[in-house]
C-alpha cells in the first residue's frame, strides 16, 4: 500500500508538467498561426489547461493532508507541486500580455522563444518522469542539466530579442508591450528550471 501511494505522488507530478506541456504546445500554435481574432478563443483554452492543472494540485494537496507517511518530505510534495503550476501559470502569462497588449503582429524572436519553452516542458517532464527513481537513477542528473542548458538558451534568446526590438522598433507603445512579453517568455524557462532546481534538492536531502 506504501508503494501505490508513493506511485500517485510522483504519478501526479507527471500529470501536472503535462499541464504545463499542453499549454506550451498551444501557445507555440498561437504564435506560429497568430490570429488577432482567435485570441480570445485561444486565451479561454489557455485557461482550461491552467485550470485543469490547479485541480490536479489541490487534489494532490488534499490527499497529502490525509495522509501520515509520505515518499518524500511534505514540504517538498507542495514545492514541486508549486513550482509545477508556475510553469503552467507563466505560459498562460504570456498569451494574457498578447491580449492585454493588443499586439496585432507576431514577432519572430517571440516564435523562437515560443520553440524554446516547448523544449524545455518536455524536457523538464522527462525530468518528473524519471523523478520516481531519484535514488537510483542514472539519467536523472543529466535531464536536469539539458533543463539548464535550454534555460541559458532561453536567456540568449531574450538578450536578442530585446536588442532587436530596441534597434528596429520606433513606437514606444510596441517597445513597452514586447518588452515585457518577451521578459515573461523567459520566466517561462526560469520557471522550468526552478522545477529542476526542486528535484535537485530532493536528490540531495535524501542522497
Amino acid at each position: 500500500m506504501a508503494r501505490k501511494k508513493e506511485d500517485n505522488y510522483f504519478t501526479t507530478f507527471v500529470e501536472l508538467v503535462q499541464y504545463s506541456c499542453d499549454a506550451a504546445v498551444l501557445l507555440n500554435e498561437i504564435v506560429n498561426d497568430f490570429k488577432v481574432e482567435e485570441l480570445e478563443m485561444k486565451i479561454k483554452e489557455m485557461h482550461e489547461i491552467e485550470h485543469a492543472g490547479d485541480k490536479g494540485r489541490h487534489a494532490m494537496v488534499k490527499k497529502l493532508a490525509r495522509e501520515f507517511i509520505t515518499p518524500i518530505e511534505r514540504e517538498d510534495i507542495i514545492a514541486l507541486g508549486d513550482a509545477i503550476d508556475n510553469v503552467t501559470d507563466t505560459i498562460e502569462d504570456v498569451l494574457l500580455r498578447f491580449y492585454m497588449f493588443n499586439i496585432a503582429v507576431m514577432r519572430e524572436d517571440a516564435i523562437k522563444m515560443a520553440s524554446i519553452i516547448v523544449q524545455c516542458c518536455e524536457a523538464l517532464k522527462e525530468a518528473v518522469a524519471e523523478f520516481a527513481n531519484f535514488r537510483k537513477s542514472q539519467t536523472l542528473h543529466q535531464l536536469i542539466v539539458e533543463i539548464n542548458r535550454l534555460e541559458e538558451e532561453g536567456d540568449a534568446l531574450f538578450v536578442t530579442a530585446l536588442r532587436n526590438l530596441f534597434v528596429n522598433e520606433k513606437d514606444p507603445i510596441q517597445i513597452m508591450a514586447w518588452r515585457e512579453t518577451f521578459d515573461y517568455m523567459e520566466k517561462c524557462c526560469d520557471a522550468c528550471e526552478e522545477v529542476s532546481e526542486v528535484i535537485e534538492s530532493v536528490m540531495m536531502k535524501n542522497s
